[in-house]
């Protein structure tokens, strides 16, 4: 039977995406495994061959996580980027997936636990799957919105926003059922609830991500101007744009 050898950073979770299987696989190949508290060096074994997942197909075929492929190496400062969609760094310049969740787990994991954040993981690329929005838009729209924080409070400016994307009158976390409820979490901030729009809907009414993602924080656009508040977060475009190529800053 083959087995792993676990590395620093290493999640059941990511060790079983990249072999084509499943944690409860291999927890049930390793009684009394313990996610939160895998060591570096550690033998896990693995069910079947234990080969290593085959490629995606292409953008948008069978279900494909837009996005996962691609991008430029992240990294850098922080940018003031301002003006309209246009001047703002087009989705080739954005950072690799695999960058942004490795950079923006960091955070998450100071509001969630170890289990927690598989979950967000998970659900974060299950609704990239049905929605189509960009996962690396939908991961650095839970971060800027909560922090990856399952229990953020909820908050209401006449509009009740709960969730870890503060959606439009979602749902918040539920204890009894916590990995259900922080993918259905994600999938009311991408893809809109009956109460407003999501992610999804944003894009294809703005027809970029710089407008869709003021249109969500705001709730309008003003084009020229991606960083004129329109009542809410003056830089939220701009911090949003920051997270997508990976730069880091003071209490990102």
């Amino acid at each position: 039977m083959p087995t792993y050898t676990v590395k620093s950073g290493d999640t059941l979770f990511e060790i079983a995406k990249a072999h084509n299987t499943t944690v409860a696989a291999i927890e049930k190949l390793n009684p009394g495994i313990n996610p939160k508290t895998l060591q570096v060096g550690q033998k896990i074994q693995l069910p079947g061959g234990g080969g290593s997942r085959p490629p995606s197909p292409g953008p948008g075929k069978g279900g494909d996580i837009v996005g996962a492929h691609g991008g430029k190496p992240g990294g850098g400062g922080y940018v003031n980027y301002s003006g309209p969609a246009s001047a703002f760094p087009p989705r080739s310049e954005w950072a690799t997936y695999d960058y942004l969740w490795q950079q923006n787990k960091k955070l998450i994991r100071f509001n969630a636990s170890e289990q927690e954040a598989e979950w967000i993981h998970q659900a974060i690329e299950t609704v990239s799957r049905s929605s189509q929005v960009d996962v690396r838009a939908i991961l650095c729209i839970v971060v800027q919105e909560s922090g990856g924080n399952p229990r953020v409070p909820t908050t209401n400016n006449g509009v009740r926003n709960p969730g870890l994307m503060q959606s439009h009158n979602g749902v918040e976390f539920n204890p009894a059922k916590p990995k259900e409820s922080i993918l259905q979490m994600v999938r009311d901030g991408s893809e809109g609830t009956a109460h407003g729009d999501g992610l999804k809907q944003l894009l294809k009414k703005y027809g970029n991500y710089y407008e869709a993602f003021r249109g969500y924080n705001s709730g309008s656009v003003n084009k020229g101007n991606l960083n004129d508040p329109v009542g809410a977060t003056g830089d939220y475009v701009q911090k949003a744009a920051n997270r997508l190529m990976g730069h880091s800053w003071p209490n990102m």
